[in-house]
């Protein structure tokens, strides 16, 4: 993993983009790829700064965790794992985080499957810079931006829509405590009700959802604005050791 040193000191503090440059990281396997997104973003030095280089999924985890970006540019694949199934790892230890999948691949399934699991963005490789630029920018300001030709075939071929009305406040609880890295035990302790039951709100929920993976339960929680919790699950785990 490549990082500027001086992104090791504190960040300024302000809105990325604005009071700020945008910090980014960027992830692919192809060194050739990995300069020429240097490149783009360097011709705009004071909005953009790169803060280090990921050449695999291990590697984009711990990257995400040390220089908590504003940014993330992905690739879809990468050695050492999946690099959707990675995203659920880089919320938890920093649910702000925007993320831009950049790829070669056009498929409208694979915008699909980022946009569920938690990225704002989907790009081609083959984007010029400026729409890269924008992309980025419109991600870290909260919004989603996909490529014009995916976006349509998307719009033309809609997948199944997902209803989450019918969720009960219980069930979004189990579902934000669950996507926040509780376990079963953890949930039903704090919400006092048995294992077996926090398993049958888990349950009913995903069910509702149409949701089978635990990424997919994760990204439903951060579009929700689901992730946040007031003690932290690692604190709380302390202090609950320090009192035993």
């Amino acid at each position: 993993m490549e990082t500027d040193a001086s992104s090791m000191r504190p960040r300024s503090e302000g809105r990325a983009g604005i009071d700020r440059p945008i910090e980014v990281v960027i992830a692919d396997d192809h060194a050739v790829v990995r300069d020429g997104l240097r490149a783009v973003l360097q011709r705009e030095p004071e909005a953009f700064r790169v803060v280090g280089e990921a050449a695999s999924v291990p590697e984009v985890i711990r990257a995400v965790k040390e220089l908590r970006p504003d940014l993330l540019t992905l690739d879809l694949t990468m050695p050492g794992g999946s690099s959707l199934g990675a995203l659920p790892q880089c919320f938890v230890v920093h649910p702000e985080l925007a993320v831009v999948v950049v790829t070669m691949r056009d498929d409208p399934g694979y915008a699909r499957q980022a946009l569920r699991a938690g990225a704002r963005g989907f790009v081609l490789k083959e984007a010029e810079p400026e729409e890269l630029l924008h992309a980025f920018r419109v991600v870290v300001d909260g919004g989603q931006y996909l490529h014009p030709e995916l976006g349509a075939a998307m719009i033309a071929r809609p997948s199944a829509p997902r209803d989450d009305s019918e969720l009960s406040e219980r069930e979004r609880e189990v579902v934000r405590l669950a996507a926040l890295g509780y376990t079963n035990v953890e949930i039903g302790e704090r919400l006092h009700i048995g294992e077996r039951t926090v398993k049958t709100y888990r349950a009913r929920a995903l069910e509702k959802l149409g949701i089978s993976r635990r990424s997919e339960l994760i990204a439903y929680a951060r579009r929700e604005g689901l992730m946040e919790d007031p003690i932290g699950i690692s604190a709380r785990r302390r202090l609950r050791t320090e009192g035993s």
